[in-house]
């Protein structure tokens, strides 16, 4: 049998939670209505219907709630290369490709607002400095991913062997820009599966081996 200061602490902490996703989502919210610089604590308090005192007990500053949704953003870009980076040998070309294809539909078209607003708006070289661990951790293992994936096919003679693959990394994640998907998703009005498309074919015609 729990103990009562065992289920009162638990209860307490599943509050908290739940108070912090109330917080987050309510920001989220805020930040699409008024862009970043707009978007005040004392008004994420508001919403969410508690003291700005308790909101800094979760976010001391409004730094930190931006960084705690832009972790959130990176942990759901894992969550789905997770799901389709197999490593099966026989493909590695398609397994970008459809990377390429869910960033832009799953990814970018689901988040690219919120995303786009805190990728737009704050320095986050500044932010991730803070806490480059933490925040970079699901960033780094995504390059990883991809990384291996590059490596795979230049071992099979897919890909250019010549290449360095830093440098097919880095321009991979260029060309998954929120940047380039607002100037011609929202802005242009090219569907986001057409714009995959041409996008992944640029990119593994240019990485293909000669």
């Amino acid at each position: 049998m729990q103990e009562p200061g065992i289920v009162r602490s638990s209860w307490k902490e599943r509050q908290r939670q739940e108070r912090e996703t109330l917080i987050l989502q309510t920001a989220e919210e805020i930040l699409l209505e008024k862009g970043l610089h707009n978007a005040s604590m004392d008004e994420i308090a508001a919403r969410v219907g508690i003291s700005k005192g308790t909101l800094y007990l979760h976010f001391a500053k409004k730094e930190d709630l931006v960084l705690a949704l832009l972790e959130r953003e990176l942990h759901a870009c894992f969550e789905v290369l997770q799901e389709i980076t197999t490593f099966d040998d026989s493909d590695v070309s398609a397994q970008l490709e459809t990377i390429i294809q869910r960033i832009y539909q799953e990814l970018l078209g689901k988040h690219f607002q919120l995303f786009y607003a805190l990728y737009d708006g704050v320095d986050l070289q500044h932010l991730l400095a803070k806490k480059r661990e933490q925040a970079m951790e699901t960033f780094v293992e995504i390059g990883n991913r991809i990384q291996a994936l590059l490596e795979v096919g230049k071992a099979n003679g897919v890909f250019e062997a010549t290449l360095p693959t830093e440098v097919m990394l880095t321009t991979f994640f260029n060309m998954i820009s929120p940047r380039a998907y607002k100037r011609l998703v929202v802005d242009g009005g090219m569907a986001a599966d057409v714009m995959a498309r041409y996008i992944a074919s640029i990119y593994l015609k240019g990485i293909a081996a000669r």
